[in-house]
């Protein structure tokens, strides 16, 4: 069961359109924070709710307003009530489709009977063989860096995610012609940074794989589902989040296709109540991202204070490393984004190389925003300072040069603590280690990863890469991680 607070902090602002089936009432929680929402159903003292993205909390009557449970206690509920499950949405003149014909575009077994907002994200990863990216308390994502077989809409897409909460599909982001993956290196994790020198004329290649790739997708989309309308979706800036789209709808699902000029083209999935409202994410309260950070701080018996349920974002074989470590912070503390996106505002250069400086900076306003804190000091690496942020349950990234003898010390140090039991034994051990040891920078390796643990008695950080959940936890002494430190923090807080 969410709890009542939840259902004030999810994407979408509610339209009465996207409720054509029942009756929808602005409700009010403990916190006078309001979200306009249907009655879905109520079973004893519980009573849920199903907001415009289809989302569905469950929580007690009591959680809202006096005249709220007032309403509950008097209302008629409408029959969608006795369907659990059931998507309703405005119709449209594309909705006669068969899901077979709609799939025959996508080229892919994307959609069937069932919308996707009410599907097992699960089984549509399945399906369309997306491994899984992250899986938190509520949250999941999926997400695959395709062959150059794999086709979407009449083009290759380079990555391909989905997102989903409480095993519901929430959302798809597509991203096809892109300077980071087409000019990405021939590996993933610590081998990102073996990439190819770009093409004098990388930007020309980019331009010409972009415009190819918009008309291929736009062709196809037109030619079964009709003309495309124009509008203006995402939040912030042009160059953050807020772009021109193409969309077109198909049984409550809207279609966006974008481009990011010079950046890359994308496709989102999303439902069409989400679309209607323009892309606008409600904003979570202090209070209750503050009670969400505290309840994913792990204490262990052996002195280590790790920040649990942190979502994963995998940045594939190009150096992303910025916007997919600043997009995990963001999600983490209920803002929303994208590394892509965020790679525009960082400027980042062609297979990868960002302006860490530029894009924290450039995204400090819709962080803040969000009603988030947005805060950057340069200084040596001090464990106190770690832990007043790790101590509240908030990771903090960190600027640094990740060397190959560096990861091989960081691997081999997160191997041996799995089996240590004598943990005053480790600290003698790592501690002469770590005196011993020399990590020398190597700037061809610059790196940020968030920080989101330490060990006071050990003297060790525990850190987090974006490439994938085998790198989610690794564990390095405070000394050696000064030797390849580049001294600069940035903490998305509270």
């Amino acid at each position: 069961m969410k709890h009542a607070t939840s259902v004030f902090l999810v994407l979408g602002l509610s339209l009465a359109s996207a409720f054509a089936q029942s009756e929808v009432r602005t409700f009010t929680n403990a916190q006078g924070r309001a979200v306009q929402a249907r009655l879905l159903s109520v079973e004893g003292p519980n009573v849920t709710l199903e907001l415009a993205s289809g989302q569905k909390y469950t929580f007690a009557i009591t959680s809202l307003s006096a005249a709220d449970q007032q309403y509950i206690k008097s209302a008629a509920l409408p029959a969608a009530a006795a369907a659990p499950g059931k998507y309703t949405f405005k119709p449209g003149p594309n909705d006669k489709l068969e899901p077979a014909a709609v799939n025959e575009l996508v080229g892919q077994p994307l959609f069937d009977e069932t919308p996707l907002w009410t599907s097992s994200a699960e089984e549509v990863a399945a399906r369309l063989k997306i491994p899984q990216e992250s899986k938190t308390k509520t949250a999941s994502s999926y997400r695959a860096y395709t062959k150059d077989d794999y086709q979407l809409f009449g083009a290759h897409p380079y990555s391909v995610a989905m997102y989903a909460e409480n095993d519901k599909v929430t959302g798809f982001s597509l991203v096809f012609a892109n300077k980071g993956d087409l000019f990405s290196a021939k590996g993933s994790g610590e081998m990102h940074f073996d990439k190819d020198t770009p093409p004098a004329e990388a930007a020309k290649i980019v331009k010409t794989a972009m415009d190819k790739d918009l008309a291929a997708i736009s062709e196809v989309l037109t030619k079964k589902l009709g003309p495309a309308t124009k509008e203006r979706f995402g939040e912030g800036s042009n160059k953050i989040g807020r772009l021109t789209v193409q969309r077109w709808d198909w049984r409550g699902h809207s279609i966006l296709l974008a481009e990011a000029e010079g950046v890359y083209v994308g496709v989102q999935i999303v439902t069409t109540a989400f679309a209607d409202a323009g892309g606008k994410v409600e904003d979570t309260i202090d209070k209750v991202i503050r009670a969400r950070a505290l309840a994913n701080l792990e204490k262990r018996p052996n002195g280590d204070v790790v920040i649990g349920d942190i979502p994963m974002v995998d940045q594939g074989p190009k150096g992303y490393c910025a916007p997919a470590t600043a997009e995990r912070a963001m999600r983490y503390l209920g803002v929303p984004a994208d590394m892509y996106i965020l790679a525009n505002a960082g400027n980042s250069g062609f297979g990868g190389g960002t302006n860490v400086d530029a894009l924290l900076e450039g995204i400090a306003p819709q962080i803040r925003n969000k009603r988030r804190s947005f805060d950057s000091w340069k200084s040596e690496l001090k464990l106190k300072e770690i832990a007043k942020y790790i101590d509240k349950g908030v990771p903090l990234m960190w600027t640094l040069c990740s060397t190959n003898k560096f990861n091989e010390t960081a691997n081999q140090r997160t191997k041996d603590r799995k089996n240590i039991t004598d943990w005053s034994a480790w600290k003698t051990k790592v501690t002469a280690e770590s005196a011993s040891n020399s990590l020398p920078k190597d700037k061809e390796t610059a790196h940020i990863v968030l920080i989101i643990g330490y060990n006071k008695d050990t003297n060790e950080i525990a850190f987090s890469d974006s490439w994938g959940e085998r790198y989610k936890e690794r564990w390095i002494t405070l000394p050696e991680a000064e030797q390849v430190s580049y001294q600069h923090f940035y903490v998305v807080g509270f």
